[in-house]
């Protein structure tokens, strides 16, 4: 089978498309056909190594531990090992198997049944592996980190991101009153996926223009912590889900200071995908109250050039691989 393959860390021009070996599965594994796999800020850290935590957590010190990468796919189910219960050859399924050891930027996979879900029967395939890990991370960064409730004033930060798009669409989906924050060209996208304000951060910077909120969830966006703090009522909640190191580190440092010192709360989000979760976001993508926003489709063989796309920070909402199939794979 046909896959993306990197040996090293390094920029996007490591990665090479290679004839490897198609998995087989064991008792317990599902053999996914992936026709469509998405792009996320994480595949570049991985990529790079730009973060030593990166290194320590992900495996391989001087060498990448994992040489196929991409964690959110969809695909049809192939083949299933003899202890799977959940799903069946044929099924069309979607999923983040990031703790199946990645290997979505290739023909076929083998994961556990537990990593995947039916696929949404109103997507298509690349729209169903635009869900996974930015929709879940928008979710529990608004329900379980930032407690939100209906008629609360929400704030997202770096609105038209993957993880932004989302984020608006939850937030209104639990009866919030949603202000979007991102660039001009943006704006009536945000405002198109049901945000009841939407503010062009290149025209003005809502962290001092008086107005304040419950909750302010930052997909993404270069603010110091205390500016984020301004811009709470006394008793919000600041979730950082993306943006600089320098933001990060505030936040984790900063944030426990500053919210055990006052009725503020500030911190980062740690998101863990789980099937429960993606089944939830399912539900939600079939009642028609969240839909994926895909900006660009790439094929497998130019997963390099759609990884520098995504560095440049630009895109409006996901970036998506297509993965075509010939009888020889």
């Amino acid at each position: 089978m046909k896959a993306i393959v990197r040996t090293k860390y390094g920029p996007p021009d490591v990665l090479k498309l290679e004839e490897v070996p198609k998995p087989t599965p064991g008792d317990d594994d599902v053999l996914v056909k992936i026709h469509a796999v998405a792009l996320n800020a994480a595949d570049l850290h991985l990529l790079t190594a730009d973060v030593f935590l990166v290194r320590l957590m992900a495996g391989g010190l001087l060498r990448p531990k994992h040489k196929i990468l991409g964690a959110d796919i969809a695909g049809r189910v192939e083949a299933v090992g003899r202890n799977v219960k959940q799903f069946k050859p044929g099924d069309e399924v979607f999923g983040d198997i990031f703790a199946c050891g990645f290997g979505g930027f290739a023909e076929y996979v083998c994961v556990s049944e537990n990593a995947l879900v039916l696929k949404p029967i109103n997507l298509t395939f690349e729209e169903a592996a635009a869900v996974p890990l930015a929709a879940l991370t928008a979710l529990h960064g608004l329900r379980d980190k930032g407690q939100i409730k209906p008629g609360q004033k929400v704030l997202i930060n770096g609105a038209s991101g993957g993880v932004g798009t989302y984020a608006v669409q939850i937030a209104k989906s639990f009866g919030a009153e949603v202000t979007a924050v991102c660039s001009t060209s943006k704006l009536d996208m945000v405002r198109s996926l049901g945000a009841d304000h939407a503010i062009d951060y290149t025209k003005e910077d809502f962290t001092k223009s008086g107005q304040r909120y419950d909750l302010i969830f930052a997909a993404n966006g270069y603010h110091p912590i205390l500016d984020y703090k301004r811009a709470l009522k006394p008793k919000g909640i600041y979730v950082m889900s993306g943006g600089s190191m320098a933001q990060m580190f505030q936040a984790i440092l900063l944030g426990r200071l500053i919210s055990r010192s006052g009725g503020k709360k500030l911190g980062v989000l740690s998101s863990k995908p789980n099937q429960k979760d993606l089944a939830l976001m399912k539900e939600l993508i079939e009642a028609g109250k969240v839909k994926p926003v895909i900006d660009r489709r790439y094929p497998l063989s130019e997963v390099p050039e759609a990884m520098r796309y995504l560095k440049e920070g630009h895109a409006r909402g996901k970036v998506v691989i297509t993965v075509e199939h010939n009888d020889k794979t």
